[in-house]
């Protein structure tokens, strides 16, 4: 099953009198499942695709269907429901809320759901397990590493189970060896059926992905 199909995707930004295509007729489809890691140079546009597939930008032109809905055709009522409930976000800082525990930080998306607080901490809970945190819940992000924190992160991404699951340089604040450590979670994700879309500038972190995505001047080159 298709979960991604983006067609012709332009993406224009208006600086002053001059426009400035980042996306030029981008066409991809992602099936449900893959593991994709997308790469490109600063300025490629990669980022700005992750944001119009995360349903946080739209395409200035072009068509977007999502698990075969149409994209632009969603309210944004509809939006917000697909992005709490379908797609889990990661990002490169791990935006966490600094006098919450770790407990707490991965409820929240099931506290916007209307998840009853018993059914939210057990989730919670199994997500943290998940990745390796059942025995620091009660932990603050000042008491986490830096890869506790990312994981932490994930956590919060998984509790709602999301279809898809989008990384933004997921591993660029962390060392090598946490890196490692952090794109084996997404790996076990992965194999247990979620959709990875992960971007990064690392060769040996897009290893770990099935299929490799190169953009560079808004262009998709495979």
């Amino acid at each position: 099953m298709n979960l991604v199909e983006l067609k012709e995707i332009t993406k224009t930004y208006q600086m002053g009198e001059q426009k400035i295509d980042v996306l030029k007729k981008v066409c991809l489809t992602i099936k449900s499942g893959e593991f994709s890691a997308i790469m490109g140079p600063s300025g490629s546009g990669k980022s700005t695709l992750m944001n119009i597939i995360g349903m946080l930008d739209t395409p200035t032109s072009g068509q977007y269907c999502f698990e075969g809905g149409a994209v632009e055709k969603f309210n944004e009522t509809e939006l917000t429901k697909v992005r709490s409930r379908k797609i889990g976000f990661v990002f490169q800082q791990y935006n966490l809320l600094p006098r919450m525990s770790a407990l707490k930080q991965v409820m929240v998306p099931l506290m916007y759901q209307g998840v009853s607080q018993a059914e939210r901490r057990r989730r919670a809970h199994e997500a943290l397990s998940a990745v390796g945190l059942g025995d620091r819940i009660a932990s603050k992000p000042n008491e986490l590493s830096g890869g506790q924190q990312q994981r932490v992160s994930i956590a919060r991404a998984i509790v709602t189970n999301p279809s898809m699951i989008l990384a933004d340089e997921p591993t660029g604040a962390l060392d090598t060896q946490t890196g490692e450590d952090v794109m084996r979670i997404f790996k076990k994700l992965n194999d247990d059926g979620k959709a990875i879309i992960l971007i990064t500038h690392e060769s040996n972190i897009a290893e770990h992905a099935s299929r490799l995505i190169h953009i560079v001047d808004g262009i998709i080159q495979n």
